[in-house]
């Protein structure tokens, strides 16, 4: 069974390891559309293909189609865009206070790779 541009474009999230209320907000819809156009509940509409398109680098063509690449570019680091998204949104005490859990994180982090597990 040929698989269908819905399905391809839970592929897509996947591949990116979103979970459908990011990805969905990516693409300026409702999570409770988004899930309707996984189930194959709603059509995907042009706009929403070409919003995929751009924002996570996907191929309209592999959309439409599912022929070649699933990506135009290698994989978007989408997890970077929303944390700078998130950070862009904060007012500048918070984004410091983020600035240095990232950093307190990073250092807990550093300390137990060199444990051995």
């Amino acid at each position: 069974m040929e698989k269908s541009v819905n399905t391809r474009i839970k592929a897509i999230r996947q591949a990116l390891k979103l979970n459908q209320r990011d990805f969905a907000k990516g693409i300026y819809c409702s999570q409770s559309l988004y899930a309707a156009i996984e189930l194959e509940g709603r059509k995907l509409n042009d706009r929403h293909i070409a919003l995929i398109v751009n924002k996570y680098k996907a191929s309209r063509e592999w959309i439409l189609t599912g022929k070649g690449e699933m990506f135009m570019e290698p994989l978007p680091d989408v997890k970077f865009d929303l944390l700078a998204e998130v950070f862009n949104e904060l007012n500048e005490t918070f984004q410091d206070y983020l600035l240095l859990q990232a950093n307190e994180l990073l250092k807990i982090q550093k300390k137990d790779s060199g444990k051995k597990i």
